[in-house]
């Protein structure tokens, strides 16, 4: 059996939680050396209790016989009044298990995620990446997102 036989996702269940916790670390260690305005640990992200019962969210996560190895969610969410959609899905908690990278698996949990997003009748779907995660945004390129808008800040010691 090949691993990508072995490789199969579904929808997240509270009885995930645990290892969504500790994946949530895992982003957020990920996330740490590029955003210096992150507090020191622990750092919670996502109220992710919460979102495994809210309907206008979907977790999803890949596993490898039976172990979650990667993990991603769609939050449906209002856009703002002056945009062509009402509302759009946010992508986030894209996370990949270290020994599992480079077989697919972001492009698994992504393509749940926009067949989900259909279902809810929604046809924007928009993420954020730190610019200078190159890796990321290959990997977010080559299921076709394109760069849009790039954020910008000031650090307080220029105030």
């Amino acid at each position: 059996m090949s691993n990508a036989e072995q490789l199969k996702v579904r929808r997240a269940t509270k009885d995930d939680l645990g290892i969504l916790l500790a994946f949530e670390q895992g982003v957020v260690s990920a996330e740490r050396p590029y955003d210096p305005t992150i507090k020191p640990d622990p750092v919670l992200y996502y109220d992710l209790e919460q979102m495994l019962s809210d309907e206008e969210v979907a977790i999803m996560v890949v596993t490898f016989n039976e172990q979650i190895v990667g993990s991603g969610y769609a939050h449906i969410r209002e856009a703002r009044s002056y945009l062509d959609h009402q509302k759009y899905a946010y992508l986030g908690f894209m996370y990949t298990d270290e020994a599992h990278r480079g077989k697919g698996i972001n492009k698994m949990i992504i393509d749940a995620l926009k067949a989900w997003t259909i279902t809810q009748g929604i046809n924007e779907i928009r993420l954020t990446v730190y610019s200078d995660n190159l890796p990321a945004i290959r990997a977010y390129e080559k299921v076709g997102f394109q760069s849009h808008m790039i954020e910008m800040r000031m650090d307080r010691d220029l105030l």
